[in-house]
């Protein structure tokens, strides 16, 4: 699948799940129930033990229309071994200059951290195909991006922290293109305790927010056009 490709199929979904697991056996069972809830999308953290080969086998095992992304990269050789082990996405926490180039050299999708301005046009200019604002919770939330998006129309934003089923509708409606959600859907408990379908109900709730909140939009944006008055 081609960055381009991947890059819109994750606008379409919304909803990028931070799979963080204590075990490689308990992020694959992450990645069925939340594909199983209709998440198609995985970002496989590199905290997660043997994540390589996690992504290897979830890419290998759970056909090409799951996409498999890496999270947590923090340098360009890690980024490479990744897309090696079938990411078709990285994601990083932070701006590293170096992570970008290897993902855009090698023809895949990257995201990374940025929180400040400066940060978010320094990535969107380096090649970012979409910024992860992290952690945007810390600078207030959906005001927060609404405020970045001011200025910056034209850059696309992926807020990561804070993001729960209470503010996913303020985050979509401050501008996001998709939401990266860790903990409140990759549930670590419910795993542990062998509850999956926890995680497959909570993928359909984001997923219904997600929906409502970017109808809301359209709706609202046909309306204005509805009534703007017509010109001489």
């Amino acid at each position: 699948m081609d960055r381009e490709h991947v890059v819109r199929r994750i606008e379409e979904i919304g909803v990028v799940p931070v799979v963080r697991a204590s075990s490689g056996a308990l992020a694959v069972r992450a990645g069925r129930a939340l594909c199983a809830g209709g998440i198609e999308v995985l970002e496989i953290t590199m905290t997660v033990p043997d994540a390589l080969a996690v992504m290897h086998e979830i890419t290998s095992r759970m056909g090409s229309n799951v996409l498999v992304g890496a999270g947590t990269v923090l340098t360009a050789d890690a980024a490479r071994a990744c897309i090696e082990a079938g990411a078709q996405f990285i994601v990083s926490p932070g701006l590293d200059l170096e992570v970008i180039r290897a993902a855009r050299e090698l023809g895949k999708a990257v995201f990374p951290g940025a929180l400040t301005p400066t940060e978010v046009i320094a990535a969107w200019s380096a090649g970012a195909d979409a910024v992860k604002v992290f952690p945007c919770s810390a600078m207030g939330g959906a005001k927060y991006l609404r405020a970045l998006r001011g200025p910056l129309p034209h850059v696309k934003m992926l807020p990561t922290g804070g993001v729960n089923l209470a503010t996913a509708r303020e985050f979509i409606e401050a501008g996001a293109v998709a939401l990266g959600v860790g903990g409140e859907l990759v549930d670590a408990s419910a795993l542990e305790a062998g509850c999956d379908e926890v995680l497959t109900e909570r993928a359909r709730e984001f997923l219904a927010v997600v929906r409502s909140a970017r109808a809301g939009i359209e709706e609202r944006a046909e309306r204005s056009r509805r009534e703007a008055p017509e010109e001489a």
